[in-house]
């Protein structure tokens, strides 16, 4: 693939709308507005916010491996400003759900989640993450938006440091256009409970080729 078709493919996957833009939209647009001011200001936190998020420590199965490798000197994360990963979900914004989540597991997952400060966000990494995987059984959660909202789903069995810094990277993005000030309890609780209500990944049989 050349230069230029590859550039054209990522402008093409970025128009993409995911299902979790269209949530946090529709949750921003069903509260009022913070005002010129305050828009202007959350601008400038948004920024600052985006390129200082500390994931927390919590790995699940193959894919922590592929994620403890991202944070070595190799593929350096932290010159993204993923510098550390926290060792209490008090002190992180970001949860990783790095492997398949069994039921035994899943309320310890929704807890960590609900110790987290907001603003907080959710990286789905892999497929067994996302959908169950190879684990289409009873001991297995079929994808962890059954318990947590997820903000990015990143594929893979399972995805290489490379794929879940460009992940880590799409979450900046998103980041940088969240509301920090003006009703945000209210927005990440509509974002929440939309995100809950949706069609989880596992159903969407084929909507993903």
């Amino acid at each position: 693939m050349s230069t230029s078709e590859y550039r054209a493919y990522r402008e093409r996957m970025r128009s993409i709308p995911s299902k979790r833009d269209d949530l946090q939209l529709a949750a921003e647009q069903s509260v009022d507005g913070a005002g010129f001011l305050l828009t202007s200001v959350e601008k400038v936190t948004g920024l600052a916010q985006a390129r200082s998020l500390w994931p927390v420590t919590m790995g699940l199965a193959c894919c922590a491996i592929e994620m403890m490798g991202t944070g070595t000197p190799r593929f350096d994360m932290a010159r993204f400003g993923w510098e550390v990963f926290r060792a209490s979900p008090r002190h992180a914004d970001v949860m990783i759900v790095s492997g398949r989540v069994s039921h035994k597991m899943a309320p310890i997952v929704r807890n960590v989640y609900d110790s987290m400060p907001e603003p907080k966000w959710v990286i789905s990494m892999g497929a067994c993450a996302s959908s169950g995987g190879m684990f289409n059984n009873y001991a297995i959660v079929q994808g962890c938006d059954h318990i947590v909202p997820v903000d990015i789903y990143l594929p893979g069995c399972p995805p290489r440091p490379e794929m879940l810094i460009n992940a880590m990277l799409e979450l900046t993005r998103l980041v940088e256009r969240k509301t920090v000030f003006g009703h945000r309890e209210e927005i990440a609780r509509a974002v929440e409970a939309a995100a809950l209500a949706a069609t989880p990944v596992h159903e969407m049989k084929g909507l993903l080729a």
